[in-house]
């Protein structure tokens, strides 16, 4: 079927020669960062983690979200989602690859992340997470991959797969749940210190993850003769996933704010202040932050009332509020958050450096790219 990804339209050799262009950019910046060291990064002692990471937290809950679509189908014979399922776990692949990238390209040595693999601790959150990471990337290649070869080849889907697609389902959600860990597991970090860490996770998740697959249906209807959701009520069914998703990601963090200021604990409060009124008279994050604040509940709000939910032309705007919202708040947000004040109640700012936005744009180009070329084949497929 990978012949289906060499044939098209101007336009599609246009945008692949684009995304090719944007690559070797992103690659040229890796390659300086490579050779000097991390000091080309706006990451300090102070701050570790910085824009790779929160791209990463962000894209493994986008990969996870496929699950929404394939829990409903498979478990429950919800039909409606027939169309989108395929959609949904070629998502998932291009996602769990770049959340693997910028792991790779956060590390100065990146050659060490094989030490995980040569000493393997399962007394490591890292460990479970880069198993989960890379069991869940080749169960969503095998289970696609497959059945997109059934339906081309005219044949039912394998009985062998059924049993592959239950286990996706629950490794799923460990992959996001282990993700969570990793923070909630530190007890040096106040903001990331939260019984809830993993309910958050999944909720942004589940809202951030389908609201983009919606916005990629709605661009599939409009590209080509391909319709993910052929009067079924699909899409508007998926919405209501996303707009109570949301809804139970905007109420655990107004858990989060109760539980540090009403019991008046200095440390649990540090963060939250500097994110929404600044600390110390530093206050670069604050005006991003009050940004997601807004879009979450001007999203939800849209979502919620059936008359701008159902409008063509309101829903896409609600759908990118949701997504820029859940990007700012789990990425930035939460990671530069965690990490502010420092042990000596400092606060070290963050700066993204340029080389940090170059290849950042490079992975999510290689992303988009692999997105591109999978999609190109399924609606090549579902068109035939």
């Amino acid at each position: 079927m990978l012949e289906r990804a060499l044939t098209g339209s101007r336009r599609y050799w246009t945008w692949v020669l684009f995304l090719l262009a944007v690559i070797s950019v992103g690659f040229y910046s890796y390659i300086n960062q490579y050779s000097y060291g991390l000091g080309l990064t706006g990451m300090s002692r102070d701050v570790s983690w910085g824009l790779y990471i929160a791209q990463f937290t962000f894209l493994v809950g986008v990969a996870a979200s496929a699950v929404m679509l394939v829990l409903p189908y498979y478990l429950h014979d919800f039909k409606k989602f027939g169309k989108m399922v395929i959609l949904g776990e070629f998502l998932a692949i291009p996602s769990v690859i770049m959340s693997m990238l910028f792991i790779i390209v956060d590390l100065g040595q990146p050659l060490r992340i094989f030490n995980v693999i040569r000493y393997p601790s399962p007394q490591s959150i890292m460990f479970w997470d880069m198993l989960v990471l890379f069991g869940y990337l080749v169960l969503n290649i095998l289970i696609g991959w497959t059945t997109l070869g059934a339906e081309s080849k005219g044949t039912p889907t394998p009985a062998w797969l059924k049993p592959i697609i239950y286990l996706s389902i629950p490794w799923a959600v460990s992959i996001h749940t282990v993700t969570a860990f990793l923070y909630a597991g530190l007890p040096g970090r106040h903001l990331w210190l939260s019984a809830i860490m993993a309910a958050r996770f999944l909720a942004s998740a589940f809202a951030a993850g389908p609201a983009i697959l919606i916005l990629l249906c709605l661009l599939v209807r409009k590209i080509s003769k391909f319709e993910p959701d052929p009067g079924v009520g699909a899409i508007q069914s998926l919405v209501k996933i996303v707009t109570y998703a949301m809804v139970a990601n905007i109420f655990f963090y107004v858990l989060e704010f109760f539980t540090a200021f009403y019991s008046n604990i200095p440390e649990a409060m540090a963060p939250l202040k500097y994110l929404f009124v600044g600390l110390d008279g530093q206050t670069r994050l604050v005006p991003f932050m009050w940004t997601a604040t807004i879009l979450a509940f001007v999203g939800s709000g849209l979502l919620l009332f059936p008359s701008t939910r159902k409008n063509d032309k309101i829903l896409p705007f609600a759908l990118v509020a949701i997504i820029v919202a859940n990007w700012i708040d789990k990425g930035m947000g939460l990671v530069i958050g965690g990490f502010i004040p420092n042990s000596f109640e400092r606060v070290t700012e963050y700066v993204i450096t340029y080389t940090e936005i170059s290849v950042t744009l490079g992975v999510y180009a290689i992303g988009i790219l692999l997105l591109t070329i999978l999609y190109k084949i399924a609606i090549s497929v579902r068109e035939q």
